[in-house]
């Protein structure tokens, strides 16, 4: 079957190249017995590959059934898979067929695998290596004819080395694994299934679907999506009902993005280097770095103070020695303000004079032709961004280093008038 085919039935949306080749293994695999391990990250449509392997094999007029492993509790998970006897614990008051059984001849799929309980996981592993299985509270061994589907979207391998996923079940469900991707990760499908799912809510509440103009799908295609497909289309839902307008601007977009996601919009950050940028994710901890910096020279300079009020002799040694350390403090204020280059000032040391015609009168004076505040210089390199950019916020966003939305705090907070 045509992998177009497959998409239209199934309502698959997207043409990018992981999730095509994703839904080819999926069908390649589809008409055997094999068993199979879809991971990937929550939202993104695991359940949707296990309905397409299960349509497209020997046993797709057997029953299919989905379980959530993570939803049932661990005392009673074993009776839900593989039935109990009753009177095998309190409030079996008769006996119970488990899916294992009901299912035999069909498909089963376990969702959220990773949550099984140990004790769960080794009954399971029987039945993927011999096909038998023992209801709870019973001795006699029972054969059944399952194919298992699983799925996670945790690190099963890091749940092995923690202890609390078998080794040897993780090798026995992986016979082939379906990795689907992430949406961040096919951002060319977006607006495809953004334009998908406002038709769809459109017919459904009697009205035009909207539309989104080049700098809304812009934003939605940069946006990481956390909860991928699923967010997705609970955000085109929320923008049909709720908006006046058909054609959707970024402006109006943001609105409906939750604030506490603000911090996973793209930014513009100064550096090529990427483990600096998951280092310091956002500006705060940029600054509170800083700070914490800062605050550990200035007790060195009152060390140094101390020591040469001491002895007057070490003053013409230590001059260098603290010119240096108020260039660095400079330096690190101009970062601190959002200049990209430490060399774009030049810091104006303390200079210590030393009075030769009396050896124990230490005479200082400090040099500063420029506030220290960093609120003010920030509040200054946002001033000159606007007006060298001509009030545009986006290039100048760019051009200090920091995201439109940030800057766009930034003008509240200071009252900085366009």
């Amino acid at each position: 079957m045509e992998l177009q085919s497959i998409k239209n039935r199934f309502g698959i949306i997207g043409n990018s190249a992981e999730l095509n080749y994703s839904l080819t293994v999926a069908t390649q695999v589809a008409n055997t017995d094999l068993t199979v391990l879809i991971f990937g990250e929550s939202g993104v449509g695991k359940e949707a590959f296990s309905h397409i392997i299960h349509s497209l094999s020997a046993r797709k007029h057997n029953p299919f059934i989905a379980v959530n492993c993570g939803a049932i509790p661990e005392g009673t998970i074993d009776s839900e898979l593989f039935g109990h006897e009753k009177g095998s614990f309190t409030g079996a008051v008769d006996s119970r067929k488990g899916y294992f059984e009901t299912v035999n001849g069909g498909t089963i799929f376990l969702d959220e695998i990773g949550e099984l309980p140990l004790g769960t996981q080794a009954r399971l592993l029987r039945v993927l290596e011999a096909g038998e299985f023992i209801r709870v509270g019973s001795s006699k061994v029972q054969k059944t004819d399952v194919r298992v589907i699983a799925a996670t979207n945790k690190d099963l391998l890091q749940l092995t080395d923690r202890g609390k996923f078998r080794e040897d079940l993780y090798y026995r469900l992986s016979t082939v694994p379906i990795r689907v991707p992430s949406l961040r990760d096919r951002k060319e499908d977006i607006p495809l299934l953004f334009r998908k799912f406002a038709v769809d809510f459109a017919e459904r509440y009697k009205t035009s679907p909207v539309q989104l103009d080049e700098d809304a799908k812009n934003l939605l295609i940069n946006y990481t999506w956390p909860g991928n497909v699923r967010e997705l289309k609970n955000i085109a839902e929320q923008i049909s009902v709720l908006s006046e307008d058909k054609l959707i601007s970024m402006a109006q977009i943001r609105k409906f993005i939750p604030e506490s996601a603000g911090n996973r919009l793209p930014m513009v950050i100064p550096s090529a280097n990427v483990h600096a940028q998951n280092d310091f994710s956002n500006e705060r901890e940029i600054l509170y770095k800083l700070f914490f910096d800062m605050k550990k020279d200035v007790t060195e300079l009152k060390k140094m103070f101390l020591e040469i009020l001491k002895n007057p002799n070490l003053a013409a040694d230590a001059q260098n020695s603290f010119a240096h350390e108020m260039k660095e403090l400079n330096t690190q204020e101009h970062y601190a303000a959002g200049i990209n280059s430490p060399a774009a000032y030049n810091a104006q040391p303390v200079v210590i004079h030393n009075n030769s015609n009396n050896g124990h009168d230490i005479h200082q004076h400090e040099e500063v032709e420029e506030s220290l505040s960093i609120v003010d210089k920030e509040k200054e390199l946002i001033v000159k961004a606007l007006k060298k950019h001509k009030g545009k916020r986006k290039d100048a966003s760019s051009d200090l280093g920091i995201s439109e939305r940030t800057l766009y705090r930034k003008l509240k907070e200071y009252d900085i008038t366009e």
